[in-house]
């Protein structure tokens, strides 16, 4: 652990999976941070300013003692080293930290992709084009989430109640929320898969309030659109 434990700037909107993500893990491990929005729908993130701080123009990133971090599991893991957080977030034991590390490598395209494209195509796009979404892709999407949702419930979660072995870690917070991400586009990963259902009842139980907290946005969302059908996702 280092003693550099300064307040972190933290660039972020809730919108993205891996900022609630992060959001989550420095409030629940009470790390200090100033909290800047990046405003995604009026474009700050593509303005001059912000392409200062993070040239691939996206969220979320950090500042801390001058030190800009851009990718969120490099976050997560520069965050478990430099403050002083409980070991099971990221274990210094190779075998452990192995595990975490093994599903998050795992995730970027088992399950992150297809979950947040179908949630791109199916949901975003409409909403930001004003035209309905492109079938094809909506579909090609959707068997792909189906394969990496089944995985989680049939693989990670077999026989261990977190993703990876009997401790939530970094991987857990990283997970849910991208399990999360399709509901805004009318699809619950949990339905029909209950290991993956007690999971994540089990991660809103052991991160509450603060996961609640980050996910308020998202579930605002949901509410505003529910019996809405994905023919009329343009007039949101």
């Amino acid at each position: 652990m280092s003693t550099r434990q300064s307040v972190v700037t933290f660039y972020y909107h809730l919108l993205s999976q891996p900022s609630r993500a992060l959001k989550i893990f420095l409030d629940r491990n009470q790390i200090k941070y100033i909290p800047k929005e990046v405003q995604l729908a009026q474009g700050e993130h593509l303005q001059p300013e912000f392409e200062a701080i993070n040239p691939f123009k996206k969220v979320p990133c950090i500042s801390h003692n001058g030190f800009i971090l851009t990718e969120s599991v490099a976050i997560l893991r520069y965050l478990c080293r430099e403050f002083d957080v409980a070991d099971h977030w990221y274990p210094k034991d190779s075998l452990l930290q192995a595990r975490v590390d093994e599903f998050l490598e795992w995730q970027h395209i088992e399950l992150r992709a297809p979950l947040a494209m179908y949630f791109r195509t199916k949901f975003l796009m409409p909403m930001i084009t004003g035209k309905p979404p492109n079938q094809e892709t909506v579909n090609k999407m959707y068997k792909m989430m189906i394969v990496g949702c089944d995985k989680v419930e049939n693989i990670w979660l077999k026989d261990k109640p977190y993703l990876c072995g009997n401790s939530i870690s970094i991987a857990d917070i990283l997970g849910a929320c991208e399990i999360e991400q399709p509901r805004m586009a009318g699809y619950d990963p949990t339905e029909g898969r209950p290991k993956l259902n007690e999971w994540m009842n089990r991660i809103k139980t052991d991160l509450d309030p603060h996961y609640a907290d980050a996910h308020s946005y998202l579930n605002a969302v949901i509410k505003k659109n529910a019996g809405k059908s994905s023919e009329n996702v343009s007039k949101l």
